[in-house]
């Protein structure tokens, strides 16, 4: 059995691929036409079209029955797509989006914290699972073509507005706990009802802000979700109120943080600082505020995914205090 296998996209979730499939038995390979499989994962839609359909991408450059299988969160009309041209090029596309379970762990990308759904045809899945076994402790099959990258969707809206919620809701807990400080008043911390704000909840007051699952992960899979929804011309308001806040906390440098760190956002200024984020990014990015605008808003930051996000908060938290 071939076990050659080559790896194009994002370097932390390379480093991981390298290092299960080695450990699995395959060998790694620079050349894409040599290879039996070929492993992607990118965090933007336009590197992820151009990997696959550029004049030297994969579909050009991988051989007949080469097995595809993209670990990216994408849309449902992307990887039926990119089906539809690897069944014409004699070569099998399995779309395969990882899923974090605890976006906030220091060791978020570990087997045990990985879940694959998979999705494609029944004979190219088959192929593919035991490269998908070796990369994630739990491989969940979905159907069809586009029904992993549906069903990658509609776990990034929940996951997304979980993470704000839970940010939110301790935000109000710790403003309100400094303004009563004077009265001896204590509200203690906020609650949580779901595992996952639990787990950011826990970040937050530890100041766990950094991890192998970044900001920029999970903004490529809520890019991908607001994209899915503008296939079919649907509107996800409190999915475009995440992208926003994850945006500012990218242009203040925060990109490469955990989730957990979009509680700076809501904080002290010296918090942020200590944490690397820098608020005079912000107002180089977004102008100086209108007076007239109530809430700060400006002119929108474009994120190359090609969606329209519309107009985005100059500042909060102490930025906005100032």
């Amino acid at each position: 059995m071939d076990k050659r296998y080559a790896y194009i996209g994002n370097d932390a979730v390379g480093a991981i691929v390298r290092e299960r499939l080695g450990e699995a038995g395959y060998a790694r390979t620079d050349d894409v036409a040599s290879a039996a499989v070929v492993v992607t994962y990118c965090t933007s839609q336009t590197a992820l079209e151009d990997a696959y359909f550029d004049e030297e991408g994969v579909v050009q450059a991988a051989r007949p029955h080469t097995v595809l299988v993209d670990l990216s969160a994408s849309t449902p009309s992307f990887a039926r797509e990119l089906n539809a041209v690897a069944i014409v090029s004699d070569l099998a596309a399995v779309e395969a989006p990882l899923v974090v379970a605890d976006p906030v762990s220091s060791d978020a990308l570990g087997r045990d914290n990985l879940m694959c759904l998979v999705g494609g045809e029944e004979d190219d899945v088959a192929a593919a699972l035991p490269v998908l076994e070796a990369l994630a402790g739990t491989v969940q099959e979905t159907g069809g073509s586009g029904s992993a990258q549906l069903a990658r969707a509609a776990y990034t809206l929940q996951t997304a507005a979980q993470i704000m919620s839970a940010i939110e809701a301790d935000a109000l807990y710790r403003a309100i706990q400094r303004s009563a400080n004077s009265f001896g008043s204590s509200f203690g911390r906020a609650g949580a009802t779901t595992p996952e704000a639990e787990q950011v909840l826990s970040a937050v007051n530890e100041g766990r802000f950094d991890g192998a699952y970044t900001v920029e992960m999970l903004m490529a899979e809520l890019s991908a979700a607001l994209m899915a929804a503008d296939d079919v011309d649907l509107i996800l308001p409190q999915a475009e109120a995440c992208m926003h806040l994850l945006e500012l906390l990218a242009v203040i440098g925060g990109a490469d943080k955990a989730p957990s760190a979009l509680a700076l956002v809501y904080g002290e200024e010296a918090a942020c600082a200590e944490n690397g984020l820098d608020w005079t990014r912000a107002e180089q990015a977004y102008g100086p505020q209108d007076e007239d605008d109530e809430y700060g808003f400006d002119e929108g930051f474009d994120d190359g995914c090609g969606h329209d996000h519309g107009d985005y908060p100059s500042g909060f938290g102490a930025y906005s205090a100032n």
